[in-house]
């Protein structure tokens, strides 16, 4: 077994995340204008821009209309000034520094599976995919990552739209975390070689380059792509990114707010766990940010055999909890050329798994936000393993 290194830890970017009471329109013009006349910050809209990613320099900002947040740069005075807003009644509701996240890493594949993959992936056969009716056909499903190769031949005649939202990078994967992803969640079930390994093979892929080739971004990026998916009305957002935490640490009231917001505009967003955990030693590390949040779905992971990943981070206390599961063991999908294919572990590669049953789910039944949630926990398979694990047990397809 390979011990990978542990997930970087960056802490802050010296930017700052600024919560408004409400997202409707009048209420985020309103946060909008207080910024300016309590701490001079003029911040641009999303709404009002072309560009994905918005150059912050001196006090400049992005203000993402559809979730009520904005992303801005603030000295000392300035904070002290929001943070004094957000304290007495008005449309500032909470200033939070914006962290660092990064892909969650990707570990290499262990052994040979004993499990015959010669037509579909093991994992595909474990959340029965290829036994439903269902395709994701009409269906818009998000991955925010490190991009996709957007020539890769699997993906030949498929409806992507792409974004960026890493200044200076375009949305091309450089690193293959995403274009793995998308390929679980979204990717073939009869590429020209191999297995098949999509979960939502009809669906409608939306490919934000949220993280940088190298792996890493920020809140801000992240946010921002969610606020593009929901944009594009996309019912599910799936996520393999995130920031080790501690046990008791809080979650991220501003992604909090993010998710409810989106799940009241029909997106539900669904996150990895996290890769901290050493099993093997005895010690289970509590679900990373943003995942820990109690409205974003928390997927961990399991192996061919149906036991928990010995990376698989787990509930441990009364803040973050796991969800659901997914395969994420020696999981095969796409990859960027001149590779084609690659066979990676992680509870990122559990996450799309899940993401690419919603699709299924939303496409055969209409179920969005937390009807989706609850579908998607109702049809799990009940595994013997601790619910604090695995929480309602291994998706399903419908």
């Amino acid at each position: 077994m390979t011990e990978p290194q542990d997930t970087p830890q960056g802490g802050t970017t010296g930017r700052y995340l600024v919560l408004m009471e409400d997202h409707a329109v009048e209420a985020v013009d309103a946060g909008t204008r207080q910024m300016g006349d309590v701490a001079g910050i003029r911040a641009a809209s999303n709404a009002d821009t072309e560009d994905a990613e918005v150059d912050f320099q001196g006090t400049e900002g992005l203000v993402l209309r559809e979730l009520g947040i904005a992303i801005v740069n603030a000295d000392p005075d300035q904070l002290a000034a929001l943070d004094r807003a957000a304290h007495e009644p008005g449309p500032l509701s909470l200033v939070e520094p914006e962290r660092r996240v990064y892909a969650i890493s990707a570990l290499p594949a262990e052994e040979p599976l004993a499990v015959d993959e010669s037509q579909f992936t093991w994992g595909m056969q474990a959340v029965r995919a290829q036994l439903s009716q269902a395709t994701g056909e009409g269906i818009r499903v998000a991955v925010l990552d490190t991009g996709f190769d957007v020539n890769h031949a699997d993906f030949a005649g498929r409806s992507v739209t792409t974004s960026s939202f890493i200044q200076g990078e375009d949305v091309q994967d450089g690193h293959g975390h995403g274009t793995h992803c998308i390929g679980t969640a979204c990717g073939p079930r009869d590429p020209a070689e191999g297995p098949g390994y999509g979960m939502a093979y009809k669906s409608e892929i939306f490919a934000g380059k949220v993280l940088s080739n190298r792996g890493s971004g920020t809140d801000g990026g992240i946010l921002a792509g969610i606020a593009w998916a929901i944009t594009n009305g996309c019912p599910i957002v799936s996520m393999s990114l995130g920031a080790a935490t501690r046990p008791g640490d809080p979650y991220s009231r501003t992604y909090e707010s993010a998710a409810n917001r989106a799940m009241a505009q029909g997106t539900l967003i669904i996150a990895a766990a996290g890769n901290e955990s050493r099993r093997q030693n005895g010690r289970i590390n509590p679900v990373g940010h943003p995942a820990n949040c109690p409205s974003i779905m928390a997927v961990g992971a399991v192996d061919v055999n149906m036991a928990m990943a010995w990376f698989s981070c787990g509930t441990v206390d009364e803040i973050g909890q796991v969800d659901i599961v997914g395969p994420g063991v020696d999981v095969y999908s796409s990859w960027p050329a001149p590779l084609g294919h690659n066979r990676i572990s992680g509870t990122s590669m559990a996450t799309p798994h899940v993401a690419g049953v919603a699709a299924l789910i939303a496409q055969a039944t209409g179920a969005r936000a937390w009807e989706l949630w609850a579908r998607l926990s109702q049809i799990a398979r009940r595994l013997p393993l601790p619910s604090t694990d695995v929480g309602a047990g291994l998706v399903q397809a419908p």
